[in-house]
């Protein structure tokens, strides 16, 4: 942790897109499962079947979050995994061999597709985006072709907050016969969702950005969809993912989903944290990302002349990054932001403030004041 802050107290944390704390109440439930509940789910006895039923209940609950059937629900090791096993799983085990994604996925997604380009031989294609990071549907319908098995493009983006018009890309795959894949773990818990109403096939969220612990998540698989096994052995998870269950984590992303059904709206203390910026530096603040199409808790901006690691240096008070923490470490501009058209002297300067359930509205204004303390020192 961060030195303390120097007007008291631990630092603020503003970086709840990189992680969340668990929730008091998710790590409650998952406990008796660490100590008394051991048993293997797999198991006919009576400790077997007590975690057996914890896992149903707790898939019974993710499925509810999504607008899913429980039966449509695999427990994963994470975002990442997940990622994996519907990219691969769908393009290894469908028609054709072309896969479309966009220039700002997350990682986890561009890397499984150069595996399938190095390991097996697919084309894929990168879509561009827009100065707010969208993608323009006419550009994902000129790039599907009678070839192409899978779409996948993120939900929100996890350094901006952008939303894509999710609902809108699907229906032009399916137009082609291709499915449609959605990495939705930055926005499960932030807004709400649906697998009808996106009209995705596949859908990936992740525990540790949803209050839940890090090492779960899960994917979303419409019924019916056939998937290449990301691990192999047993039946677990429907032979999507075989190996014993981790029915603590499982019953922790569970409870997790249960309260993430109440999506609280913080746009008020984003917004109110980007004015407080606007009012201490006048136009020297840029927004980087959809001013509207965005996450209730993210605020990306860039503050000219402030590179934005120099600043969280010189901010220990507050507890914040520069991008993805995905990419943390790498001084080179982001990315994201590059492919957005954003220059690379401005993309240098960018600050990412993610906010959670938790913050409050003093903490939004100690937060400003401290990053502004520390600019005229960098200016």
């Amino acid at each position: 942790m961060s030195e303390p802050s120097p007007w008291g107290g631990p630092p603020i944390y503003l970086d709840f897109n990189a992680t969340t704390p668990i929730d008091p109440r998710v790590a409650q439930a998952c406990l008796p499962y660490l100590t008394e509940h051991f048993g293997n789910p797999s198991s006919g006895h009576l400790y077997g079947r007590a975690a057996h039923d914890a896992v149903a209940a707790a898939r019974a609950k993710v499925a509810g979050l999504l607008g899913a059937a429980p039966e449509e629900i695999v427990f994963t090791g994470g975002g990442s995994d997940g990622d994996t096993l519907a990219v691969r799983g769908a393009a290894l085990a469908n028609p054709g061999d072309h896969v479309i994604t966009q220039v700002t996925e997350h990682p986890a997604v561009l890397a499984v597709c150069d595996s399938l380009v190095r390991l097996h031989g697919y084309r894929v294609t990168r879509l561009p985006v827009d100065e707010h990071g969208l993608v323009n549907p006419a550009d994902l319908d000129a790039a599907l072709d009678d070839r192409t098995v899978l779409v996948s493009i993120m939900h929100a983006n996890n350094e901006t907050g952008t939303v894509q018009p999710i609902r809108a890309l699907a229906a032009l795959a399916h137009a082609r016969g291709a499915l449609f894949h959605t990495d939705a773990s930055q926005s499960a818990g932030k807004l709400a969702l649906s697998t009808a109403d996106l009209g995705v096939d596949l859908l990936t969220i992740t525990g540790h950005k949803m209050y839940a612990p890090k090492g779960v998540g899960a994917l979303y698989v419409r019924a019916g969809l056939a998937l290449e096994p990301s691990t192999y052995g047993g039946g677990q998870e429907r032979g999507l993912r075989a190996g014993t269950e981790n029915v603590a984590l499982i019953v922790a992303l569970g409870e997790a989903a249960r309260i993430a059904r109440d999506v609280p709206d913080l746009r008020p203390l984003r917004d109110l944290l980007h004015r407080r910026l606007e009012e201490a530096l006048p136009g020297r603040v840029h927004l980087n990302g959809h001013p509207t199409e965005r996450l209730p808790n993210t605020l990306n901006v860039s503050i000219d002349g402030l590179p934005g690691d120099e600043l969280l240096a010189a901010t220990p008070g507050v507890a914040a990054s520069t991008g993805s923490a995905c990419h943390e470490g790498v001084t080179e501009p982001s990315p994201v932001l590059t492919a957005m058209g954003i220059p690379p002297e401005r993309a240098r300067c960018a600050l990412r403030l993610t906010l959670g359930r938790t913050t409050t509205a003093e903490e939004v204004a100690r937060a400003a004041r401290e990053l502004m303390s520390h600019s005229p020192a960098l200016s």
